[in-house]
């Protein structure tokens, strides 16, 4: 990143499933599962010690439902419920971001990547450079500038050119490209017949959606040109569903961002709950094995565990 001042932004909900997904079962003594808690907690407080952000922030989603859903009733209905072994973890990652002492975002009716792109555009207008810990292919159209992305799963940063390598257009047409190619995990119809590349030679040709919708018939391949008349209307809806929101409410004004001190009595308090010992070790309070607690052999495991799914997120943003 720059030299300016810098606000990192972390996908919550995109670590957690991460955490989730990457390590073993582990749990409290009251049977709560909490291994993706761990990994969700070390890699956060790995993050933040590494990068030491001006100000940063953990963004979360409420609720499936938000206003894309009475756009287009349909968009992410395909969704199963999460596992039955994750739904109490998610309220003890919020927990778990507060006894971080890090500022946490989350509004109704919005999904967390409108809240990211809101926050990135009142950084960039007050001289902030933006760091989006993420590794959700949505958020690239957010890219320009000081605004880039740290893809948390490869430890690789995200600028125009490695958007252009994943969409094959600059940031600033991605929108149009998922419009037409659609997305099968959110349910976004597009266009039948086209996929990411033919929407990007589309996009390339045309310059834009709305350009390529009025010259439709000028498209010498005969299904593409009658997908591209019959379902114009899809696709402009479905631009409306990827495109995310700058103007959604915001919880806390950008001076509440400011990296506040760790609590450490806070956070050792909830590292003991969670019976967290490697990560108590980690900032210094010897706890022993506490009553109640997972077994330290079963918190040791988990810690390499952890270590093996983030290097350093400071190593990869240097990488450029």
């Amino acid at each position: 990143m720059s030299e300016k001042r810098k606000l990192v932004l972390v996908d919550g909900s995109g670590y957690i499933f991460r955490a989730f997904h990457a390590l073993p079962p582990m749990s409290r003594a009251d049977g709560t599962p909490v291994h993706a808690v761990y990994g969700f907690t070390a890699m956060l407080m790995k993050l933040v010690d590494d990068l030491k952000p001006d100000h940063v922030a953990v963004v979360f989603d409420v609720a499936r439902k938000t206003f894309r859903s009475d756009i287009y009733a349909s968009y992410k209905a395909n969704r199963s419920e999460p596992p039955e072994d994750l739904v109490p973890q998610f309220s003890l990652v919020r927990e778990a971001t507060k006894a971080l002492s890090l500022p946490l975002l989350e509004a109704p009716g919005f999904e967390a990547d409108d809240l990211i792109a809101t926050y990135a555009g009142i950084a960039e207008n007050t001289g902030l450079a933006t760091l989006i810990v993420s590794s959700d292919k949505d958020l690239m159209q957010l890219v320009r500038g000081d605004v880039t992305m740290l893809d948390p799963m490869k430890q690789r940063r995200i600028g125009a050119d490695e958007v252009f390598e994943r969409f094959g257009v600059p940031p600033e047409k991605v929108i149009d490209v998922q419009a037409l190619a659609g997305d099968s995990t959110d349910n976004v119809p597009g266009v039948p017949g086209i996929g990411v590349k033919t929407a990007a030679e589309l996009i390339q040709n045309f310059g834009d959606l709305d350009t390529l919708l009025a010259q439709a018939e000028t498209i010498k391949q005969p299904k593409r040109r009658e997908n591209l008349l019959n379902f114009a209307e899809q696709a402009r809806i479905s631009r409306q569903l990827v495109t995310l929101r700058d103007d959604a409410p915001t919880p806390l004004d950008l001076s509440e961002l400011v990296t506040p001190p760790r609590d450490i009595a806070r956070l050792t308090a909830f590292l003991k709950d969670q019976g967290f010992n490697r990560l108590l070790a980690r900032i210094g309070v010897d706890n022993g094995v506490s009553t109640g607690a997972p077994s330290v052999q079963k918190d040791v495991e988990m810690g390499g565990a952890v270590r093996s799914m983030a290097a350093s997120p400071l190593q990869a943003d240097k990488g450029g």
